[in-house]
Parts: C-alpha cells; sequence; structure tokens
C-alpha cells in the first residue's frame, strides 16, 4: 500500500467574523507567494469576486485559491463571516485538514468567531490563531488572546486543540510574526506555521476512489463544475466514474476536464490523488454533499449536514399596476426556474410551494441571506414581490419553541439604557456585560429570533449610528409570547398619478414620507410612514388650485423635509403581514396586499 503522508499538499479553511480580515489576508499570502506577475494589476480583496461582495466588503460565497511555498502546495478556502452563509462554512471545514483562525485584535471573539471556531472543533481540526490588526491604534492584543483561550475552553477544546500557535500579523501590510518584539518584513512566518502545524492530507492511492462535493460552480463552455476534495484513491482524465446520489442511486458519467487551483486561475490537470482539490467537468446534475467513486465498487463518503434554516419569505409574482414595465423575467415559471437553479449551488436554503402557483415560501438561516439572494435576483432582471419574513417554529412535547438568537451588542455607554429597553419589549434576556474601559460597552442577550426582525435599523436610529450588532443561533426554546411589532400605521396613496410638492408638503405632519415629489404612484402603495398606528390614505397627487386671488401667505416657499428612501432590507424589515415589497431591477416600492381600499 503506498500511503500518502509525504505530500506536499496542506489543505487549509480560514475562519473570522465579519470585518476582521479573512479575505486581505489571503490577498497577501497570494501577492506574496509569486502568483501574480510583476507589473500585473490585481484589485484588492480579490477573493470577493462578485458584484455585491465588493459593494458591501463582505464574502457571501466561499472560494478556494492555491499557492505554493518551498515545493508544497498550500490549498485556502476563504470561507465567509455571516452566520446567514453558514452553509458556507460548514461546506468548507468538511474538505481541509485545518483551520487558520483569525480575531482581530481590538475587537475580540465575536459571536461568528464562535460560531465558526464550534465548528471546525467539532471537526477535529487543528487551529492556527491569528491575532490580525496588529497596527490598530486601540489594539489590546494580550487580553484579545486570554479571551481567544477562553473561548476554546468555554467550546470543550481537547488539549491538543488548546496548544495552537499563535501569529500576529498585520494584513494590509503583508507582514507576520511569531513574537510581538520580532522585525517582521513578510508572511512567511505564517507559511512556515501552515506547513510544520497542519497535518498532510492522509488516504491511499490504491484505495477506491472518493470525491466529495463541497461547491458547485458553472462554466459557459463546460457546463456544470463540481468543486470537492480527493479523500482516497487516484483520477484520471478520461476515468469512468460513479456519482452516488443522495437517495443513495448510482450514476455513472466520464470525467472530460479536471482543474486544480492556483491563485484566482484553475489550471488542467491530468491526474488527482488523495489531498487535492479539484473542479471536475462532465458531471450533469450532481449536487452538493454527493460523492465521486468508482463506478464498480461505489464507497460513498458520509453527507454533508446543514444547520436548519429557521426563517422564512414567501416570494411571488409581481402583481402591481407598474409590473413588467422594469424587468425582463416576471413570471412564476422565471420565479421557479431561478429559486431551482439557487437550490443547486446553496445548500441553506429550501422551497416549497405556498399557497398558489405563484408564490413559493423561501426558507433560509436569516434575513441577509434572503435579503442577498433578491438583490441578486432584481439585478439579473428579475421582478418579484416579497412579504414579511416569519419565523419557523418547532413543536417538541407537543409545545412551540421557536429559535432564539445570541445577540451581541457594542455600544457606547450612554446608550447602554437604551438599549436594555428596547432588548426587554423584545423578550430579550441579558447573559454578560462586560466593560473595557475604552468607553463602549459589549451586551450580550438571549432574544427569539423574531425579536429581530426590524431591530437593525431602530438601533441605529437609538443609538445615533454607534452601535454594532452580530447575531447566532443558539437553539430553540418554548415560544416567548408575543412581541408588538411596528407601533406605527402607513400613509397609503388612494389613487393612481404622479406625487405633488404641494401634496407632500401638506402631508408631512401626519409621518414621514417615503417618496419625493414627481414620483409615479398607484392606489394601495405606501408612500410614508403614519405617527399613528393605524392606516390612513391620502391623495399624494393633488395639486395647488390656482387662482388670481393673492394671499399673504401664498408666495411662501415650500419646505420640503428630505424623504427617507429605503433599501432592500430596510423594505423587508418595515413591511406588515397586509403588506408586500415590490421588488424590481430599478425600484423598491411598498404596498398593500389589497390595493382597493373599499376592500381592505
Amino acid at each position: 500500500m503506498d500511503k500518502i503522508s509525504t505530500s506536499t499538499t496542506r489543505n487549509i479553511a480560514i475562519v473570522a467574523h465579519v470585518d476582521h480580515g479573512k479575505t486581505t489576508l489571503v490577498d497577501a499570502m497570494l501577492k506574496q507567494s509569486g502568483i501574480f506577475r510583476s507589473n500585473e494589476q490585481v484589485a484588492d480583496r480579490v477573493m470577493d469576486s462578485n458584484d455585491l461582495e465588493r459593494e458591501r466588503g463582505i464574502t457571501i460565497l466561499s472560494k478556494i485559491t492555491g499557492v505554493h511555498y518551498h515545493g508544497n502546495k498550500i490549498n485556502i478556502v476563504d470561507t465567509p463571516g455571516h452566520s446567514d452563509f453558514g452553509g458556507e462554512v460548514e461546506r468548507a471545514l468538511k474538505i481541509v485538514d485545518g483551520v487558520m483562525l483569525l480575531v482581530d485584535a481590538s475587537e475580540g471573539p465575536l459571536p461568528q468567531t464562535r460560531y465558526v471556531l464550534m465548528k471546525a472543533l467539532e471537526a477535529g481540526l487543528p487551529p492556527i490563531v491569528v491575532i490580525n490588526k496588529i497596527d490598530r491604534p486601540d489594539a489590546r492584543i494580550q487580553e484579545v488572546l486570554n479571551e481567544v483561550y477562553d473561548l476554546f475552553i468555554d467550546l470543550d477544546a481537547n488539549e491538543e486543540q488548546l496548544d495552537f500557535p499563535v501569529i500576529y500579523a498585520n494584513a494590509r501590510a503583508g507582514v507576520a510574526k511569531i513574537n510581538l518584539e520580532d522585525e517582521a518584513t513578510d508572511l512567511r512566518p505564517l507559511f512556515d506555521t501552515i506547513v510544520s502545524h497542519i497535518p498532510p492530507p492522509v488516504g491511499e492511492t490504491s484505495g477506491v476512489f472518493q470525491l466529495l462535493v463541497a461547491n458547485l460552480d458553472y462554466s459557459d463552455y463546460l457546463g456544470r463544475l463540481a468543486i470537492g476534495r480527493v479523500f482516497q484513491g487516484e483520477l484520471n482524465l478520461g476515468d469512468e466514474v460513479g456519482i452516488v446520489k443522495l437517495d443513495g442511486s448510482l450514476q455513472k458519467t466520464r470525467i472530460t476536464k479536471m482543474f486544480s487551483f492556483e491563485g484566482l486561475k484553475r489550471v488542467e490537470e491530468k491526474r488527482g490523488v488523495p489531498g487535492d482539490m479539484l473542479a471536475i467537468a462532465g458531471v450533469e446534475g450532481i449536487t452538493i454533499g454527493e460523492t465521486i467513486t468508482h463506478p464498480d465498487t461505489p464507497a460513498p463518503l458520509p453527507r454533508i449536514q446543514i444547520d436548519e434554516p429557521t426563517i422564512a419569505m414567501n416570494f411571488t409574482i409581481n402583481t402591481s399596476p407598474f409590473a413588467g414595465r422594469e424587468g425582463h423575467y416576471v413570471t412564476s415559471r422565471n420565479l421557479r426556474d431561478r429559486l431551482d437553479k439557487e437550490l443547486l449551488t446553496n445548500v441553506s436554503i429550501k422551497v416549497e410551494q405556498a399557497g398558489g402557483p405563484d408564490t413559493f415560501k423561501v426558507m433560509g438561516r436569516g434575513e441577509l441571506q434572503l435579503a442577498i439572494l433578491i438583490e441578486i435576483m432584481r439585478r439579473e432582471g428579475f421582478e418579484l414581490m416579497v412579504g414579511k419574513p416569519e419565523i419557523l417554529t418547532k413543536t417538541i412535547d407537543g409545545k412551540i419553541h421557536e429559535p432564539m438568537e445570541m445577540l451581541t451588542i457594542d455600544c457606547p455607554e450612554q446608550f447602554v439604557g437604551t438599549v436594555m429597553e428596547k432588548m426587554g419589549a423584545r423578550k430579550g434576556k441579558m447573559a454578560k456585560m462586560v466593560n473595557h474601559g475604552s468607553g463602549r460597552v459589549r451586551l450580550e442577550f438571549h432574544i427569539p429570533s423574531r425579536g429581530l426582525i426590524g431591530l437593525r435599523s431602530e438601533m441605529l436610529t437609538d443609538t445615533k449610528g454607534t452601535a454594532i450588532m452580530n447575531s447566532l443561533f443558539h437553539g430553540y426554546a418554548e415560544w416567548q409570547g408575543d412581541i408588538l411589532s411596528r407601533p406605527t400605521g402607513s400613509l397609503v396613496s388612494d389613487r393612481a398619478g404622479k406625487s405633488t410638492g404641494y401634496a407632500i408638503w401638506n402631508l408631512q405632519e401626519r409621518g414621514e414620507i417615503f417618496i419625493s415629489p414627481a414620483t409615479e404612484v398607484y392606489e394601495g402603495m405606501i408612500i410614508g410612514e403614519n405617527s399613528r398606528g393605524t392606516d390612513l390614505d391620502v391623495n399624494i397627487v393633488k395639486e395647488k388650485k390656482l387662482t388670481n386671488m393673492r394671499s399673504s401667505s401664498a408666495d411662501e416657499a415650500i419646505r420640503l423635509i428630505p424623504p427617507r428612501l429605503m433599501n432592500l432590507e430596510q423594505a423587508i424589515e418595515f413591511v406588515r403581514d397586509d403588506e408586500f415589497v415590490e421588488v424590481t431591477p430599478q425600484s423598491i416600492r411598498l404596498r398593500k396586499k389589497t390595493l382597493k381600499a373599499n376592500q381592505r
């Protein structure tokens, strides 16, 4: 048996909280490993390849890259930091032999740090801890390291896992060091630690071939690509293989192309051995979690377990009077095909028919994940309407249980009272309060998932934009009782037309207006938030009567308060049960489900 353990391959995933510098560190590793030519123009955060990731500065999809260092091939998987995209993290951890945990030198471990580390320790992966951003003026490096140790102990890490190497880094400058006093010029200490501390992959080339599919990609020339890791056996170009489907059936196919990852490019390969990360073409209809194996003696690997979805939203076709003006895809068939396509690559969402042929219930991890999906769809030219997010409950021992979240809020000292009052109304229970003495306080709460809907915008208003909120699924608990929803009503247009400055000026004292003058409206469209608890039908298209009578106040200029223009997430948080968000490639409108005032 030729067992490969002197392998020169290392497979590592980078995990961290949002904004702690994962993608920036991968940038620096790529640049220093000589992947790019000296004169090549390279963007910042080169791994965040789609437009939404660039705009928001967050990683949404996990991606694989590879670098060479002193004769070793290091495959790096960059993972997202939000738990809403936790499905991506769980898959990434299945195909690596170790993790690099990145922690911000000032913020320390946050809820997502806890989440990704918990997943890594459950999988028994050896960690390397990187304390990043050591150049920050408010860095508290030793305290953060102690907090990391506390977190490991809290998550029941074993002796070997607790014996992790620590590296101090400044990813933006591309330097790393083992001791804080060391002079550092590059990331060599980090590369050395990866090679020495992360075990090489173990597997027999003579065993039955096994490749676990952890990701999918699509190429216009080659069709669907299955991305995964070889655990055992070897694969040669042109081999016949069997795909063990999720239902246990076997489908035979031939491998037409095979690629490995180097930098941002895919390199064609002729042979794959244990530990290799490969993208394989010629595998139509394959999905995540399936095993590619020998056609005659199949040996499937265990399936990837994904956490259950906790939140659902109804997606339906656009039925407003303005339907079809801006989008290309407006029918329920378009919507169904697009959601089916999403299911192929996104394992953490589920889709069901809901109440009619045109409505689909889409279930996911959190409202951010669903909002990103809607945003991607509108950019592709879809028109659709979405309802208010609902929570998915479970019945345990005859009692209704609902998902709970662990919420961390970081805010200035003077807003602690405001935050606690807000959380009390939403059934939040305080678990911990830490004051680092820097003028900011960190509060931890356990709160029902539905208590988070609409919380972010309110919290930012109440704390003058200074609060930082992060939440993490915490398990299920018995139904916590009713939570008050939005205390205000809506201002609803009672006729179609174009809004006028005069009408808006007259309505300003009634509440907050969402549209500017000369906006086209239709009957049943929500144009503002009423300051009282009830809905109010208003005439937003009223024009000023022009007569030849002069009055002392007639020539005063109309002063309009700027409208509150909502983005997609704010609109989803704002709507009530009887309202929809209408999403098209150019506009986001709010409307009542029933447009006619006399039928509401």
